[in-house]
């Protein structure tokens, strides 16, 4: 019910945008909506893609998601997620190779994740 509130006054404001005496100029504005933009996410598409290209292998989501864990960053409820498995866990949590692992990180450093 609150969206049907009467506001209790009105405060009419003026602004001229442009260049000049008394005008808002648009270039300042540009800057500082920039400012705040908030940081594209990171998918984990991005990563898999950065690593093939610079290192020529594919890693697997679980190493990201493994490496991501062991760093202490979040992590993201998946969109597809099930609260339960249909069968458990038969293996525990596969860990990446170094070299992977490594790769995983420089990765996470040009998407100035870490």
């Amino acid at each position: 019910m609150l969206s049907h509130k009467k506001p209790d006054s009105v405060i009419n404001v003026k602004v001229e945008f442009g260049e000049g005496e008394g005008k808002v100029p648009l270039d300042n504005i540009a800057k500082r909506a920039e400012a705040y933009k908030p940081k594209e996410r990171v998918t984990y598409k991005m990563i898999k893609e950065y690593i093939e290209a610079k290192y020529g292998f594919k890693v697997h989501t679980a190493y990201i998601a493994e490496v991501k864990r062991e760093l202490g960053l979040p992590m993201y409820d998946a969109p597809n997620a099930v609260e339960e498995l249909k069968q458990p866990r038969k293996h525990p949590r596969k860990h990446p190779t170094a070299e992977k692992a490594e790769a995983i990180k420089d990765a996470l450093k040009h998407f100035e994740v870490i």
